[in-house]
């Protein structure tokens, strides 16, 4: 396939299905041609579909973030397609329980991998594309990055180092790049959630409803297209976060 190297271009990774399949879906429609990092669930379909929209305009890599070649190979097979990368989405988080006990150094490692040390490398890898090209680099946090959740500690502790790599960012790639992030509140249920879960947790939130992948997108979306924001984490959680978190 020859691709199309006269648009923009968005790397975002996890972009097989909820907010990352938002994302890729948001971003194409400004006008940006999409890098389409997956894993284990297949992104054939939304590929599919951008490149049915818009011919040439997205392009497949698969890679385990657990792997430590994967950010180098996401980041040169993104080069080597479309020369120049403006927008870098680090998106792909790997969460699940580790009570304390039954936490083992395989779960820190999928945990850190994904959500702290592939985002870092990737956006090494990248930096100086995004520095030519007056980048976004947009790392998705949590709010229990900053309070912590029960059972989940290893997941907070990552993302806690995400949304660090964040501010470090910002500030070693000023002026040419804006880094920031996003920490999502109750976006999306986790997949296979209780109904009655999800209405018991609804109390918690001021706004009463969750987000949605739209909420995600939206605050993706200020952020790039913002000229003097950068450094800054944005909880995008329904007043979650004042209310208490539990």
């Amino acid at each position: 396939m020859t691709l199309n190297n006269s648009a923009p271009v968005a790397v975002i990774t996890g972009s097989a299905q909820r907010i990352g399949k938002a994302l890729a879906l948001a971003l194409h429609a400004q006008g940006y041609n999409i890098v389409l990092h997956y894993f284990k669930t297949s992104a054939d379909d939304v590929a599919a579909q951008l490149n049915t929209a818009r011919p040439n305009s997205a392009l497949l890599i698969q890679a385990d973030l657990n792997h430590p070649d994967a950010a180098q190979k996401i980041a040169d097979c993104a080069l080597n397609s479309f020369n120049n990368i403006n927008i870098l989405i680090n998106n792909a988080s790997s969460f699940y329980k580790t009570p304390i006990g039954q936490a083992t150094s395989t779960d820190w490692d999928n945990l850190f991998n994904s959500n702290a040390k592939a985002p870092f490398f990737l956006s090494q890898a990248l930096a100086p594309s995004l520095i030519k090209n007056q980048g976004r680099i947009i790392n998705i946090a949590d709010i229990y990055a900053f309070t912590p959740k029960r059972e989940h500690t290893i997941y907070c502790m990552a993302k806690a180092a995400n949304a660090m790599l964040t501010q470090s960012l910002a500030l070693e790639l000023a002026p040419h790049v804006l880094v920031n992030g996003i920490a999502p509140g109750a976006a999306l249920w986790p997949e296979g959630a209780a109904t009655t879960d999800g209405e018991e947790k609804l109390k918690s939130i001021p706004l009463g409803k969750i987000g949605g992948s739209q909420a995600i997108v939206e605050a993706v979306l200020f952020l790039i297209n913002s000229s003097y924001t950068t450094g800054q984490i944005i909880k995008v959680d329904g007043g979650k976060s004042i209310a208490g978190i539990a």
